[in-house]
């Protein structure tokens, strides 16, 4: 008989979810044989696969030691890039400078060497995470930005720091606000853009109307002009919804596509400036809450913004023309 029990980062789990990550070598079906025959107890009574846990729970575990044993760690985390540009830490999260033309997670072209892998090798490395001690519980980002967008992503350290925050972001108690350049201007100087968005999966892009579909979802953009000059402007803009490649495709719908976004604008036009980087970033947060969030309550009214976009400068000063 093992006995398991649960701490701060496992609370709030269903049983068979928990175990399902404890003990992967146990069979699906055997896991529910066992729970049904009472071989699995919570704190000493039968458990119930739909049990929610609770930190400081005991599990009582009557199964074949076979199943506790865990294979020689092999960490792939350790084998990614040590750089990692850190705007704000605490015990609960880290605000991270995502650059242009890294993964926020691993995908079919990159598994080891990603944003979420660094995180990992940080907090190892620092003692602040031990794979070992954690029984299902993995650091994690709360929010993700294309490859090809840089700017503010959002790492949880513990549990209860990701449930929060992913409260957070749902109940749009946080204002995400980015910077980009685009081609042309704007009708307006500033304006709330309102529309539909369609996904196809297919293609990996996007398409707006402004009329309403079965598989559209509704999308609200806001901007405001800072500066333009030439063909080009440097706009702000805030997602008062958040869908894939809103902000692109959104702008691109009004005639003004992303300079350097070949997905939603032309290459004839991109090819002009040399630049095959995507102008956008995701460059301040603004935590704004309207009810109580528990342990990261210290958090409201705090802004977060990134010190330079390396953008913004060469368009104020306009040496973004200079290689043309």
């Amino acid at each position: 008989m093992k006995t398991l029990t649960i701490g701060p980062n496992d609370a709030g789990q269903r049983l068979d979810k928990f175990l399902t990550k404890s003990l992967p070598t146990l069979p699906q079906a055997l896991l529910y044989k066992y729970i049904r025959l009472k071989r699995i107890k919570r704190n000493g009574r039968r458990a119930q696969i739909s049990d929610r846990l609770q930190a400081g729970d005991t599990l009582e575990l009557y199964i074949n030691d076979e199943f506790f044993e865990k294979p020689r760690p092999q960490y792939d985390f350790l084998r990614a890039a040590k750089t990692l540009d850190i705007l704000y830490e605490d015990e609960n999260l880290l605000l991270l400078n995502k650059k242009v033309g890294l993964l926020s997670h691993p995908d079919e072209t990159e598994y080891v060497d990603t944003l979420i892998t660094r995180v990992k090798r940080y907090l190892y490395e620092k003692g602040e995470y031990d794979p070992d001690s954690e029984q299902s519980f993995t650091p994690s980002l709360v929010n993700r930005i294309d490859r090809n967008t840089c700017g503010i992503v959002m790492a949880a350290k513990n549990a209860e720091a990701l449930r929060a925050l992913n409260a957070i972001v749902k109940s749009r108690q946080l204002h995400k606000m980015y910077l980009c350049v685009v081609h042309g201007r704007p009708p307006r100087e500033a304006d709330t853009l309102e529309g539909y968005l369609r996904k196809d999966e297919a293609k990996n892009k996007v398409f707006v109307s402004r009329k309403s579909a079965p598989d559209a979802k509704q999308i609200r953009t806001r901007y405001r002009v800072l500066d333009s000059y030439r063909d080009l402007s440097l706009l702000e803009v805030e997602l008062l919804t958040g869908r894939t490649h809103q902000i692109r495709a959104h702008l691109a719908s009004v005639g003004c596509p992303l300079l350097g976004d070949g997905k939603y604008g032309t290459n004839a036009q991109n090819k002009r400036y040399g630049y095959k980087k995507q102008f956008l970033c995701s460059y301040k947060l603004t935590f704004d809450f309207t009810e109580d969030v528990g342990a990261l309550q210290y958090l409201d009214k705090q802004t977060f913004a990134l010190p330079d976009v390396w953008f913004e400068t060469a368009f104020r000063d306009r040496s973004l023309w200079e290689q043309m």
